[in-house]
């Protein structure tokens, strides 16, 4: 609704009552700048451009939100919807560059840069997985529920699924596999809380999940000795000694390096079956 009032703020602009005083209340004060918000569509894009260029966020929202208001059929228009995602991602307006992402990927499911919208929202639902307060003071993200990082694992799965060849593919790539540790050590901190209390099947059951989803996560090795030490106190001694096994195999100095059962090619955390 925000994002809609703005545009509405943006279609008054098109009254010829405003005037000048219209473009004023936009910071646009010069000559050249109140030419291009009242010229064509090709204008009022690239004025948008160079505050992109200049890193004037703000006023790049502004312009393109008219933009799109005033020639909504414009090829400039469709360019426009692609830089008001970034536009408003580098303005921290991450709800708003959220829905232009989805309203784009929506309304152009076969445009050449829909690859770049699914891009954009991984990368807002990443920032929102910890603000700058939390990083600055190393706050132990692990046990926060992480909504976000599904979310934004989400976006980069179907982005590299669906366009493997997209520049953004190597940087989606390494971000998953960040998110993935995010999540498998989340899923670490349950398996340790039912431990604590004494909820052994819940502790097992959470940590072979993790095992099972997260398989080349540092947290694997962690809740190999969650499983082993559950199923000690479960009386499952023989399970216990196969997780413990596994556990010290795959112990050194890069301790997943290898992957268990790759030579095999059977699932080698499906020991307890």
């Amino acid at each position: 609704m925000y994002r809609t009032a703005r545009l509405a703020l943006a279609c008054l602009l098109m009254l010829p009552v405003l005037g000048l005083g219209g473009c004023k209340t936009f910071g646009w004060g010069d000559d050249d700048e109140v030419a291009a918000a009242r010229g064509g569509p090709e204008e009022l894009h690239a004025a948008a451009r160079r505050d992109l260029e200049a890193r004037d966020f703000g006023g790049a929202v502004q312009r393109l939100e008219l933009l799109e208001a005033r020639f909504p059929f414009s090829e400039w228009a469709k360019q426009g919807q692609i830089d008001l995602i970034y536009a408003y991602y580098k303005n921290r307006e991450g709800e708003s560059a959220i829905d232009q992402a989805d309203e784009f990927i929506r309304e152009n499911p076969t445009h050449p840069r829909v690859d770049y919208a699914y891009y954009i929202k991984g990368l807002v639902y990443f920032d929102a997985g910890a603000n700058l307060l939390e990083r600055a003071f190393n706050a132990e993200l692990s046990k926060r529920p992480p909504q976000e990082t599904r979310k934004s694992l989400q976006s980069f799965q179907i982005l590299l699924q669906q366009y493997p060849n997209s520049p953004y593919a190597a940087d989606a790539r390494q971000r998953m596999i960040y998110l993935r540790n995010r999540l498998a050590d989340y899923e670490l901190e349950v398996a340790r809380y039912y431990m604590k209390r004494g909820a052994y099947v819940g502790a097992a059951n959470r940590a072979r999940g993790l095992i099972e989803s997260y398989d080349g996560a540092p947290a694997v090795l962690d809740a190999l000795d969650i499983v082993t030490e559950a199923y000690l106190k479960l009386g499952l001694d023989d399970l216990a000694q196969v997780a413990e096994t596994i556990r010290r195999d795959n112990t050194g100095p890069d301790d997943l390096a290898r992957q268990p059962g790759a030579e095999s090619g059977d699932p080698w955390w499906k020991f307890w079956n």
